[in-house]
């Protein structure tokens, strides 16, 4: 379900300067970093690039939402991190990106851990963006 403005309660904003080569900053002065193309795609790769930002972006989303989903059935996930892998290539529309997400979730038997997993992936508003648009591979470690 989609929100309406009035409920919008935090904007992040952020202005890129020459697209993938060039620079990305947030108004707050937070994030201000060079972007370059990796060197798979014939850039520099001396700076970070989109892929590795929306990589950050979605693991740090997703694994609030594993947290939240933790704590609605009462299951410790101390110690749980998740890695999203982005990745970048040609399609018949010029590139498009794949996600691959995996939760480590110590001391918890595998089956919760996948149910977490699952249940993560229909809270994490990132999750909810991409569902439909790019293919987001769910990996339990």
């Amino acid at each position: 379900m989609s929100i309406t403005q009035s409920d919008v309660a935090y904007t992040a904003v952020a202005t890129a300067e020459n697209g993938r080569d060039g620079r990305v900053a947030t108004n707050d002065g937070r994030l201000d970093v060079v972007v370059n193309p990796p060197k798979e795609l014939g850039g520099s790769g001396a700076g970070t690039n989109p892929e590795q930002l929306f990589a950050a972006g979605y693991s740090a989303c997703f694994q609030g939402a594993l947290s939240v989903a933790a704590r609605n059935e009462n299951v410790d996930v101390t110690g749980s991190t998740v890695t999203a892998e982005v990745g970048i290539g040609k399609n018949d529309e010029g590139f498009g990106i794949i996600v691959k997400l995996t939760a480590s979730i110590p001391n918890v038997d595998a089956a919760v851990a996948k149910d977490l997993v699952e249940k993560a992936d229909q809270i994490c508003p990132y999750s909810k963006a991409t569902r439909g648009n790019i293919t987001v591979e769910l990996n339990v470690a």
